[in-house]
């Protein structure tokens, strides 16, 4: 169950979930129906975090939003991607304080993890990082990424 918190800028966060917690069963991996007909949470906590991040950036221009990846941290596969401005991380739980989203997803893996900065554009990162573009999905994920941005108030507003 999500917990509402309230951040130091009074902005109101749902605490970060880790995204392991959503990871894609065998089917949902073999089967991009079956992956798409997750919830919107899932769907961009595993899969599609990624499309979501660069998303998220697009969607406020004016802001220097960055692009940060985590993985374990004996290895360089980025298994969780996430937006970045100002100390705040925004991913499938929304706009949270980086370091609780890196400590959830530390905690949920049991293992150390090491965070990633990435400068690529999507298509780079995809082809690099071995990442679905978003003509590679059931349907396309932008409309349904841009609508998830927008349920959640940025931590500047």
């Amino acid at each position: 169950m999500s917990q509402c918190v309230e951040a130091s800028t009074n902005v109101r966060v749902v605490a970060a979930i880790a995204a392991g917690a959503f990871r894609r069963t065998a089917i949902e991996r073999s089967d991009q129906r079956v992956a798409w007909e997750r919830t919107d949470q899932a769907f961009f906590a595993a899969g599609a975090c990624h499309i979501l991040a660069w998303v998220c950036r697009d969607s406020y221009p004016d802001r220097p939003i960055e692009i940060a990846g985590v993985c374990l941290a004996d290895d360089s596969q980025v298994f969780h991607t996430y937006a970045i401005w100002d100390g705040w991380a925004f991913d499938h739980s929304g706009w949270n304080p980086e370091p609780q989203l890196l400590l959830v997803n530390t905690e949920f893996e049991g293992h150390p993890l090491k965070r990633i900065k990435i400068a690529d554009s999507l298509a780079e990162f995809c082809e690099k990082r071995h990442h679905r573009m978003p003509n590679q999905y059931w349907h396309d994920p932008l409309p349904r990424a841009r609508d998830y941005v927008g349920r959640y108030i940025p931590p500047w507003a």
